[in-house]
């Protein structure tokens, strides 16, 4: 003989199963840009030493937030020809670089300013925000916590109904409980062509976009024999 417990109960110790879900809109936390610097040179090493001044001027203004910039961290690179044609062959006429660089911003009252100037500089493209939470963010577990009261207030509601009470907790899963990376803003800035002389472009107003945080829950209690 085994002292386990009957899976679905007994006449005795019935059990009831629920589910808890939770959902929470919150401010964002950080925002994310992209950057994509351009370079071009009639030979390789031409276009190499445009990139790498270019390069370093964003990096330098985007490092001049101190602070406000939680993480820089530089991603693809490529230098690729652009051939033309020549007679019957194919011949050099130009050198393309390319270089991404992308920027977590922790400060949103500089996101506006920052990205105005990024755009603003030569053959520099900025892409987002995309606004999101951190991994560790307390909304994370303020849902977590949420989903599992939903629970335990939806089984006592079932037992209630049978004239019961809840007894005791055997099982709780956690199904997933997760938070969309990142959302894109109303208009994220486009690329910049040519630096504007004179007075700095305007800073742009950006709206910071409210994060869903999904939790959910599997719950099971035994329960006290229903008054049927």
């Amino acid at each position: 003989m085994t002292n386990e417990a009957a899976p679905y109960g007994t006449p005795e110790t019935p059990r009831v199963a629920v589910r808890g879900e939770a959902r929470l809109e919150v401010d964002p936390e950080i925002a994310r840009i992209g950057v994509t610097v351009s370079a071009r040179g009639k030979d390789r090493r031409a276009a190499l030493e445009d990139l790498t001044g270019r390069n370093g001027q964003v990096l330098d203004l985007i490092k001049s937030y101190g602070d406000a910039v939680e993480k820089l961290e530089t991603g693809a690179f490529s230098i690729s020809p652009e051939l033309t044609s020549h007679g019957r062959s194919e011949r050099v006429r130009a050198y393309h670089g390319r270089v991404r660089v992308t920027a977590v911003i922790a400060d949103f009252t500089v996101l506006g300013e920052l990205v105005t100037r990024l755009a603003d500089l030569d053959l520099t493209h900025v892409d987002g925000p995309w606004w999101a939470l951190r991994p560790d963010s307390p909304a994370h577990a303020d849902a977590r916590r949420q989903a599992v009261l939903e629970a335990v207030q939806r089984a006592r509601e079932y037992a209630g109904a049978l004239g019961a009470d809840l007894a005791a907790l055997v099982e709780l899963a956690d199904i997933g409980a997760e938070s969309p990376v990142a959302y894109r803003g109303a208009q994220p800035p486009g690329a910049a062509r040519a630096g504007a002389a004179g007075a700095p472009a305007p800073a742009l107003d950006l709206e910071p976009q409210r994060q869903t945080v999904y939790a959910q829950v599997n719950a099971r209690f035994t329960m006290t024999p229903p008054k049927l």
